[in-house]
């Protein structure tokens, strides 16, 4: 599979991102973190050496904004929110997926 890393990234963003695009409010990261592991029922946890990163690429390539304020525990946090450029980019990496839960299962059927 020539694409792991890629298709890794690809993982990470779309979680982020429909993270993000269903809260409804601004995330710091720990937060982010936070509501995949619930919302997962705990089966997934992103690593803060994962998350940071892509967020911070997810910054630059314009799919989030952020900005400094103080999360519940008055810290300094960096909040995220999803913007226009960040759902096109969502519904494409659901796509992306989608075809790709729809390969795996084909093998699963058929090998």
């Amino acid at each position: 599979m020539g694409k792991t890393s890629d298709q890794l990234q690809g993982t990470l963003e779309l979680l982020v991102l429909r993270t993000l695009a269903s809260a409804g409010e601004q995330l710091h990261g720990f937060g982010i973190a936070e509501r995949i592991k619930q919302v997962s029922a705990e089966a997934l946890r992103v690593e803060e050496g994962s998350l940071y990163p892509a967020l911070h690429r997810m910054n630059e390539e314009g799919w989030v904004l952020s900005e400094w304020g103080t999360s519940d525990n008055n810290r300094r946090a960096r909040f995220y929110k999803i913007t226009t450029k960040g759902r096109r980019r969502l519904t494409q990496l659901e796509r992306d997926w989608a075809r790709h839960v729809a390969a795996v299962k084909r093998v699963i059927r058929h090998a």
